[in-house]
């Protein structure tokens, strides 16, 4: 017998994709004439399919394509690679790393202390983490063929923040055009707050799925590179979202994204809707 998740995997992706919209939005995307930024997300997953994407959606792939586009040492060295979960040596990593797998966002293991470090439960995490797929869930197409590999990287932390916040740089056309900052993502028991700033870094009134902090986070200092490097990097792109650490004065790009929350994302207040969908131009996209 089938599974139900089985099931949902022979639904073609035109209409997964109208379901899922369905069950967050309670209305169905408008393909004919898509008009807020999550229509036009779903839009570009079903007719933007050029293949650099695969490329650009893996977190260990797109290390060398980004070295060829803006050159070396802004991505995050790599330690170690590795075909499953039970391979991972180990002894040959630092006291502290992080280890990944490259298709997936979700399964993380921060190590800080490896006489503390349960390797265990790592591997169980890991192993669990494999059988996800960005491409089951929003039918984020680029994924799909991204071959599997768990990696390991330096754990970082920013001497000032505390924390590895996360700097998500929107491009429009090869144009940046709003910056999100994604504070307290990994205390225990704290929810991410998420924080929205203009091009000339005044914060910005937009909810987008969680709150924003107490205090609005400053923005990093080093912005105006990330800001030069995300619109070298989407250049030729209707959008894609470039994503960077900042520790201690030092910019790292940490992944791209073509999707933003798949698309099923909610704003608010909800002009942003129609704002963020009009900064995304259907008619210089073409379909694959």
């Amino acid at each position: 017998m089938y599974s139900i998740e089985g099931l949902l995997r022979l639904i073609p992706d035109r209409v997964y994709v109208q379901l899922l919209y369905y069950k967050h939005f309670k209305h169905f995307v408008n393909f004919s004439n898509p008009v807020s930024f999550n229509e036009k997300l779903q839009w570009l997953k079903l007719n933007d399919r050029q293949p650099i994407y695969t490329t650009l959606v893996d977190k260990l792939g797109m290390k060398d394509w980004i070295k060829s586009k803006v050159g070396e040492g802004y991505t995050i060295p790599t330690l170690g690679v590795w075909d499953k979960p039970e391979d991972i040596e180990f002894d040959k990593l630092p006291n502290q790393f992080v280890l990944k797998w490259n298709h997936d966002s979700g399964s993380i293991v921060i190590c800080k202390d490896k006489e503390k470090f349960n390797k265990a439960e790592a591997i169980a995490k890991l192993r669990h983490g494999a059988q996800f797929n960005g491409f089951w869930y929003g039918r984020e197409w680029p994924y799909l063929n991204v071959p599997p590999k768990v990696f390991a990287e330096p754990y970082m932390e920013d001497s000032t923040t505390h924390e590895l916040r996360d700097y998500k740089v929107f491009t429009f056309n090869g144009e940046a055009k709003l910056l999100l900052i994604a504070s307290d993502r990994q205390k225990p028991g704290v929810d991410t707050k998420f924080d929205f700033y203009d091009m000339n870094l005044e914060h910005v009134d937009m909810r987008n799925q969680h709150e924003n902090a107490a205090i609005p986070p400053e923005p990093p200092q080093s912005f105006p590179i990330m800001k030069e490097l995300a619109e070298k990097i989407s250049k030729g792109f209707v959008h894609l979202r470039v994503d960077f650490y900042e520790v201690d004065g030092k910019v790292y790009i940490g992944e791209l994204t073509l999707y933003h929350g798949s698309g099923i994302m909610t704003f608010s207040p909800d002009k942003w809707y129609k704002i963020l969908g009009d900064w995304i131009d259907l008619n210089k996209c073409k379909k694959y």
